[in-house]
């Protein structure tokens, strides 16, 4: 087990323009109490080989500047994010994973990528949601020891992400591989079973649940 310290605070030291003025005016706010009120993100994680952590919360909240905090904690050689993965044009889905052929097929199968029309098309003509799936087996075949991926599910529909979900736990646990995932969705939680749930709240606290204690 690793335990990841994150602390991450956004001061407040902007030049106060006419306009700001009178805002601050109308609303009866001083500088120090700006200043006083600056957002800090802090927690600590305690993360196993094969945990799916899952980090989420309304919309600015702060999770994904958890989610960075937590990616540069890990060495660049032992992770790859989803962001980071291009997309061929030149090349079908099963040519571009650098497997063999029954794995290239599992990979992009744990990533809902099973249709034939999909599997001989090019990466850059998928939609936005098969593109992102693509990315999710790429990552997958780097064999890495950490996934990330921000905006986790957020655009497929209802029954896919639950299968993604799903499909996620079932491999991390299988290959000890551990998913940083950051999203606003909370209709899978059930089919990700996250081992560790990290809730991101507005005014900036975090809470952190871990399956294992709530199992034991």
């Amino acid at each position: 087990m690793s335990t990841y310290s994150i602390s991450k605070s956004f001061g407040w030291d902007l030049e106060i323009s006419g306009k700001a003025a009178k805002v601050m005016r109308m609303f009866g706010v001083t500088v120090d109490r700006l200043i006083e009120n600056a957002v800090k993100h802090k927690c600590q994680l305690d993360i196993e080989a094969g945990d799916v952590v899952y980090i989420t919360g309304p919309s600015g909240s702060g999770k994904s500047v958890l989610f960075r905090e937590l990616e540069k904690q890990v060495p660049a050689e032992e992770r790859i994010n989803l962001a980071d993965i291009e997309l061929a044009g030149d090349k079908t889905l099963v040519d571009c994973i650098d497997s063999d052929f029954l794995e290239s097929l599992r990979l992009l199968n744990t990533a809902g990528l099973n249709d034939v029309f999909c599997l001989l098309n090019s990466p850059a003509n998928l939609s936005e949601g098969q593109k992102w799936r693509f990315c999710l087996a790429m990552a997958l075949a780097e064999k890495r020891e950490f996934i990330f991926a921000d905006e986790f599910c957020t655009n497929l529909d209802r029954v896919t992400a639950a299968v993604i979900a799903y499909n996620v736990q079932r491999y991390a646990a299988k290959c000890g591989v551990v998913f940083v995932l950051a999203g606003t969705r909370e209709d899978f939680l059930v089919d990700l079973a996250a081992d560790v749930l990290v809730v991101k709240e507005l005014s900036g606290g975090t809470e952190v649940i871990y399956r294992r204690e709530i199992k034991n």
